[in-house]
C-alpha cells in the first residue's frame, strides 16, 4: 500500500491526507480535485536547505514553480524562505501578487518577451537565466532603457544526458535551451556579456534533465563546467560567484522508481565542486538549485469519482473516472506511471487488474494502464498518488471540461485555495459573432 507524508487510514477505512479525510473533501469540493499535503511540502524545502546547511555552504534553493503555481503555493514557499524560479510572466505576476520578496526571482525562460522582460526589469527580480544571443543582446539593450543593471546568468547545455525520458531531457548537446559548452556557444556568449555596460554577470547556469536517480550526471556536469571555467578564469578574468546546478531530482511515482533523499544529490554536487575549486585553485561559489518536483510531486493526490466500465472477456476490464488528460496529460504525454487506491475502502486488495480510463474523447486518454483493484461501483473515489507536480499545471479545458478545484490541507484543517472552474470560466473569454456583422 502507497502511503507516503501525512498520508493514514481512518476508522471509516477512508484515506486521510494532513488529517483530513478524503472522501469528506470529495464529497465538499467535488471531483476531480487535487490534494495537497503542506506538510511533506515544507519537509522537502526543509530536506535541500538543511542539506546545504550542512556543508556549510551559501546556496539558494529556489522552487520551480513551473511545476505548480498558485498563491497559496507561493505563500508557503515564502513561508519557508525558499527562492523562486518563475518562467514566464504570468508566474511573476503570480509571485508578486502573493507578495514574493523580487531579489529572490529568478526568471527563467528560451523565448522571453519583450513586454516580459521589461515587466521582470520594472520588478527588479534578482536574476535572469539568459537562454540565447538574441535574449543577452535585447536584454542589455532594455536594461539600459530602464536605466537598471540586472543580474544574469548563461544558461548553458554540458552536453551531459540525464537518464530519464527523452520528451524531457534538456542537458545534451541537441537542446533547445541554453548555449552549448562544447562547440564554443558558451565562451563566446560569455565573452559577449562581460562587455556588456547594463549587464551584471553573476555566473553559470545548467539544468541535465529531469527525474533523475542518480548523481553521475551532476558530477560529470560540474567536471566539464570547472575545466571551462579554469580557462576562462585564465583568459578573461572571469570567476563566477554563482554556479546554479538546476533541478531535475526524481521522486517516486511507483515500487520500480528509486528516488535519492536531498542530501545525497548535495552531498555528491558540493563534493565535486569543493574538489573542483581546490584544484583549479578557485573561490567556493554560492550554490543554487532549482527543484519543483521533488517539493510538490509527491505532496499531492487526486480524487476521482468512479464512472462506468467495459469488460472486455480475456483482454481488458476498463474503469472510468471523471477525469483524466485534462486533468493530468502526462500518461498521455510521456506515458507517466502512477500508483493508485480506491480512497473509501482504503485497505481492501485488488482482485483484478484493470485499467483506468478518463472521460476524455481520445482512446490516449489512460491514466493507469494495470492497476489492481478490488471490485468498484459508481460510489467509490479513485485516489491517484504523486500527482502534485505537472497536474495543474498542466491542466486543461479539452472537451470544454473545467478545471477541478485545489485544497491545502496540513495538521487536520483543509483550505480551498484554486476554486473549481464553472462553465461560465471555461466560456469567460468567448466572444460570440454579431448578428448580421461580417466575419
Amino acid at each position: 500500500m502507497f502511503l507516503h507524508g501525512t498520508s493514514n487510514i481512518n476508522e471509516q477505512n477512508h484515506l486521510t491526507i494532513g488529517g483530513v479525510d478524503t472522501i469528506s473533501l470529495a464529497r465538499t469540493y467535488g471531483t476531480p480535485l487535487y490534494i495537497y499535503d503542506v506538510a511533506l511540502i515544507r519537509k522537502r524545502a526543509r530536506a535541500f536547505k538543511e542539506a546545504f546547511r550542512q556543508h556549510g555552504v551559501t546556496a539558494q534553493v529556489a522552487y520551480a514553480s513551473k511545476a505548480f503555481s498558485c498563491l497559496a503555493q507561493v505563500q508557503v514557499m515564502k513561508e519557508e524562505e525558499m527562492s523562486l524560479d518563475v518562467v514566464s510572466g504570468g508566474e511573476l505576476y503570480t509571485a508578486l501578487a502573493a507578495g514574493f520578496p523580487p531579489e529572490r526571482i529568478h526568471f527563467h525562460g528560451n523565448n522571453k518577451s519583450k513586454e516580459e522582460i521589461a515587466y521582470a526589469l520594472r520588478e527588479n527580480v534578482g536574476c535572469f537565466v539568459v537562454d540565447n544571443d538574441y535574449e543577452l543582446q535585447l536584454l542589455n539593450v532594455m536594461a539600459a532603457q530602464q536605466q537598471k543593471k540586472p543580474n544574469i546568468l548563461l544558461r548553458m547545455t554540458p552536453g551531459v544526458e540525464a537518464h530519464t525520458h527523452d520528451y524531457i531531457l534538456t542537458g545534451q548537446e541537441d537542446s533547445k535551451f541554453g548555449f552549448d559548452l562544447q562547440n564554443g556557444q558558451a565562451e563566446t556568449a560569455l565573452v559577449t556579456a562581460l562587455t556588456m555596460q547594463h549587464l551584471t554577470v553573476l555566473g553559470i547556469h545548467v539544468h541535465i534533465g529531469s527525474q533523475i536517480f542518480e548523481c553521475d550526471g551532476f558530477v560529470v556536469t560540474i567536471q566539464k563546467l570547472y575545466e571551462a571555467m579554469a580557462t576562462w578564469q585564465q583568459r578573461y578574468e572571469f570567476i563566477p560567484t554563482v554556479l546554479n546546478l538546476g533541478g531535475g531530482f526524481g521522486i517516486r511515482y511507483t515500487e520500480e522508481d528509486e528516488p535519492l533523499e536531498p542530501e545525497v544529490y548535495i552531498s555528491a554536487m558540493m563534493d565535486e565542486v569543493k574538489r573542483c575549486c581546490a584544484h583549479y585553485e578557485l573561490p567556493l561559489p554560492e550554490v543554487w538549485i532549482e527543484p519543483g518536483r521533488a517539493i510538490v510531486g509527491d505532496a499531492g493526490t487526486t480524487i476521482y469519482a468512479i464512472g462506468s466500465q467495459k469488460a472486455i472477456p480475456g483482454v481488458r476490464h476498463y474503469v472510468a473516472v471523471d477525469g483524466g488528460m485534462s486533468d493530468n496529460i502526462r500518461p498521455a504525454l510521456y506515458s507517466a506511471q502512477y500508483e493508485a487506491m480506491i480512497a473509501n475502502r482504503a485497505t481492501e486488495q485488488g482482485t483484478e487488474k484493470v485499467a483506468i480510463a478518463g472521460k476524455c474523447c481520445e482512446s490516449g486518454d489512460m491514466l493507469i494502464w494495470d492497476l489492481p483493484l478490488p471490485a468498484v461501483t459508481d460510489e467509490d473515489f479513485l485516489a491517484v498518488f504523486c500527482t502534485g507536480a505537472y497536474g495543474y499545471a498542466m491542466a486543461n479545458n479539452y472537451n470544454r471540461l473545467p478545471r477541478p478545484a485545489v485544497v491545502f490541507v496540513e495538521n487536520g484543517h483543509e483550505q480551498l485555495v484554486i476554486r473549481r472552474e464553472r462553465y461560465e470560466d471555461v466560456m469567460a473569454l468567448d466572444v460570440p459573432l454579431q448578428q448580421g456583422a461580417p466575419v
